[in-house]
């Protein structure tokens, strides 16, 4: 029996599994601190901060990592590890029903900050 095929099969499938991976990006490891407050503080803590009219509506504050990990009176907005579940990236992606999409009555959030967000949850929500 001749080797050929073998080695032509096993070439076959490293290159499949190489290029396989060519598609896939690269992100770098996020935080909150460093990646998320920033997008927050510019964006939504104008109404998510104490006495803010979002807040008062929903309860929920963006101000601190522990107040954005506590959510709302309804429960959390950031499950980490599942950015779709999550209520904080479908708002700000406009994946909930879109008359919701935050921040109310302003532009939407760029591509790359809510894509910032997702990938933050997604690599589990770490705050440093």
């Amino acid at each position: 029996m001749s080797s050929k095929p073998i080695l032509l099969l096993a070439t076959a499938a490293v290159a499949t599994a190489l290029l396989a991976g060519c598609g896939q990006k690269e992100t770098k490891p996020l935080t909150y601190q460093a990646d998320i407050k920033p997008i927050l503080d510019q964006y939504c803590v104008e109404c998510h901060k104490a006495g803010g009219q979002g807040t008062e509506k929903s309860g929920l504050l963006l101000d601190t990592y522990a107040a954005t990990m506590r959510g709302t009176n309804f429960g959390p907005v950031v499950i980490a590890g599942q950015a779709i579940n999550s209520t904080l990236y479908r708002l700000v992606s406009g994946k909930a029903d879109p008359s919701l999409r935050m921040p109310h009555n302003q532009a939407p959030l760029s591509e790359e900050n809510v894509n910032t967000i997702k990938d933050w949850i997604d690599q589990g929500a770490k705050e440093q």
